[in-house]
């Protein structure tokens, strides 16, 4: 008896197993392979209303061709010294993003494109700086094969600005709606006035938004 409830179960999960279908556009691998897209277009498969590496490229594109384009930081006798961290560039929008992933590119692209016209210091790298002209100066190194001076370089300008964005929502379709302002400016470290400004601004839409990290 026992024998037959056995056979009888075992053929009713086979019949089950077999009447079972599957989804033949359901991916049911371990994972998806990882390719390698382009930073400067949308994501097909990724995307929400954030700031995201596409914006970080056309703003930071947009905002030092601008820089190289006004006479009075880049067309100046002698070369302006600037400091183009993020330190003041203040993100007070509703979006997650890294400030230093815009700043950085801005620093890194001005510097390759300006041809000597700008001298940029790296102020984010003062302590690294004092720590290397303390240990000349006590003898633990010798003086270098550049030059020796009395202090550390001080700055003309200074990079600030800030992220702000406005955030609307649809309860009846769930769409999602953020408009970015981003500006940059530069400021006059002696007599505080701004030297330079810079604006760029978007809007997206998307019905289901994404986790931003």
């Amino acid at each position: 008896m026992s024998r037959l409830i056995t056979s009888s179960a075992l053929l009713c999960v086979v019949a089950l197993t077999g009447c079972a279908t599957v989804n033949p556009g359901l991916d049911n691998s371990p994972g998806r392979k990882t390719v390698y897209t382009d930073a400067t277009t949308t994501s097909a498969q990724v995307a929400g209303v954030g700031v995201e590496s596409q914006d970080v490229i056309s703003m930071t594109d947009k905002m030092m061709r601008d820089i190289l384009a006004t006479p009075q930081i880049a067309g100046r006798t002698t070369a302006p010294r600037i400091i183009l961290d993020s330190a003041y560039f203040m993100n007070d929008s509703s979006s997650r993003i890294n400030k230093n992933a815009i700043t950085d590119r801005l620093r890194v692209e001005l510097n390759r494109s300006a041809g000597g016209r700008i001298i940029f210091l790296g102020r984010h790298y003062g302590d690294m700086v004092a720590k290397e002209r303390e240990l000349k100066r006590e003898g633990g190194a010798d003086g270098g094969t550049i030059r020796s001076t009395k202090a550390q370089a001080g700055a003309d300008f200074r990079l600030g600005g800030r992220i702000t964005s406005l955030d609307a929502a649809s309860s009846k379709s769930g769409t999602v709606s953020r408009y970015h302002q981003i500006t940059f400016e530069l400021v006059d470290l002696e007599f505080g006035n701004i030297a330079w400004s810079g604006l760029y601004e978007f809007r997206k839409e998307a019905q289901d938004d994404i986790v931003y990290r």
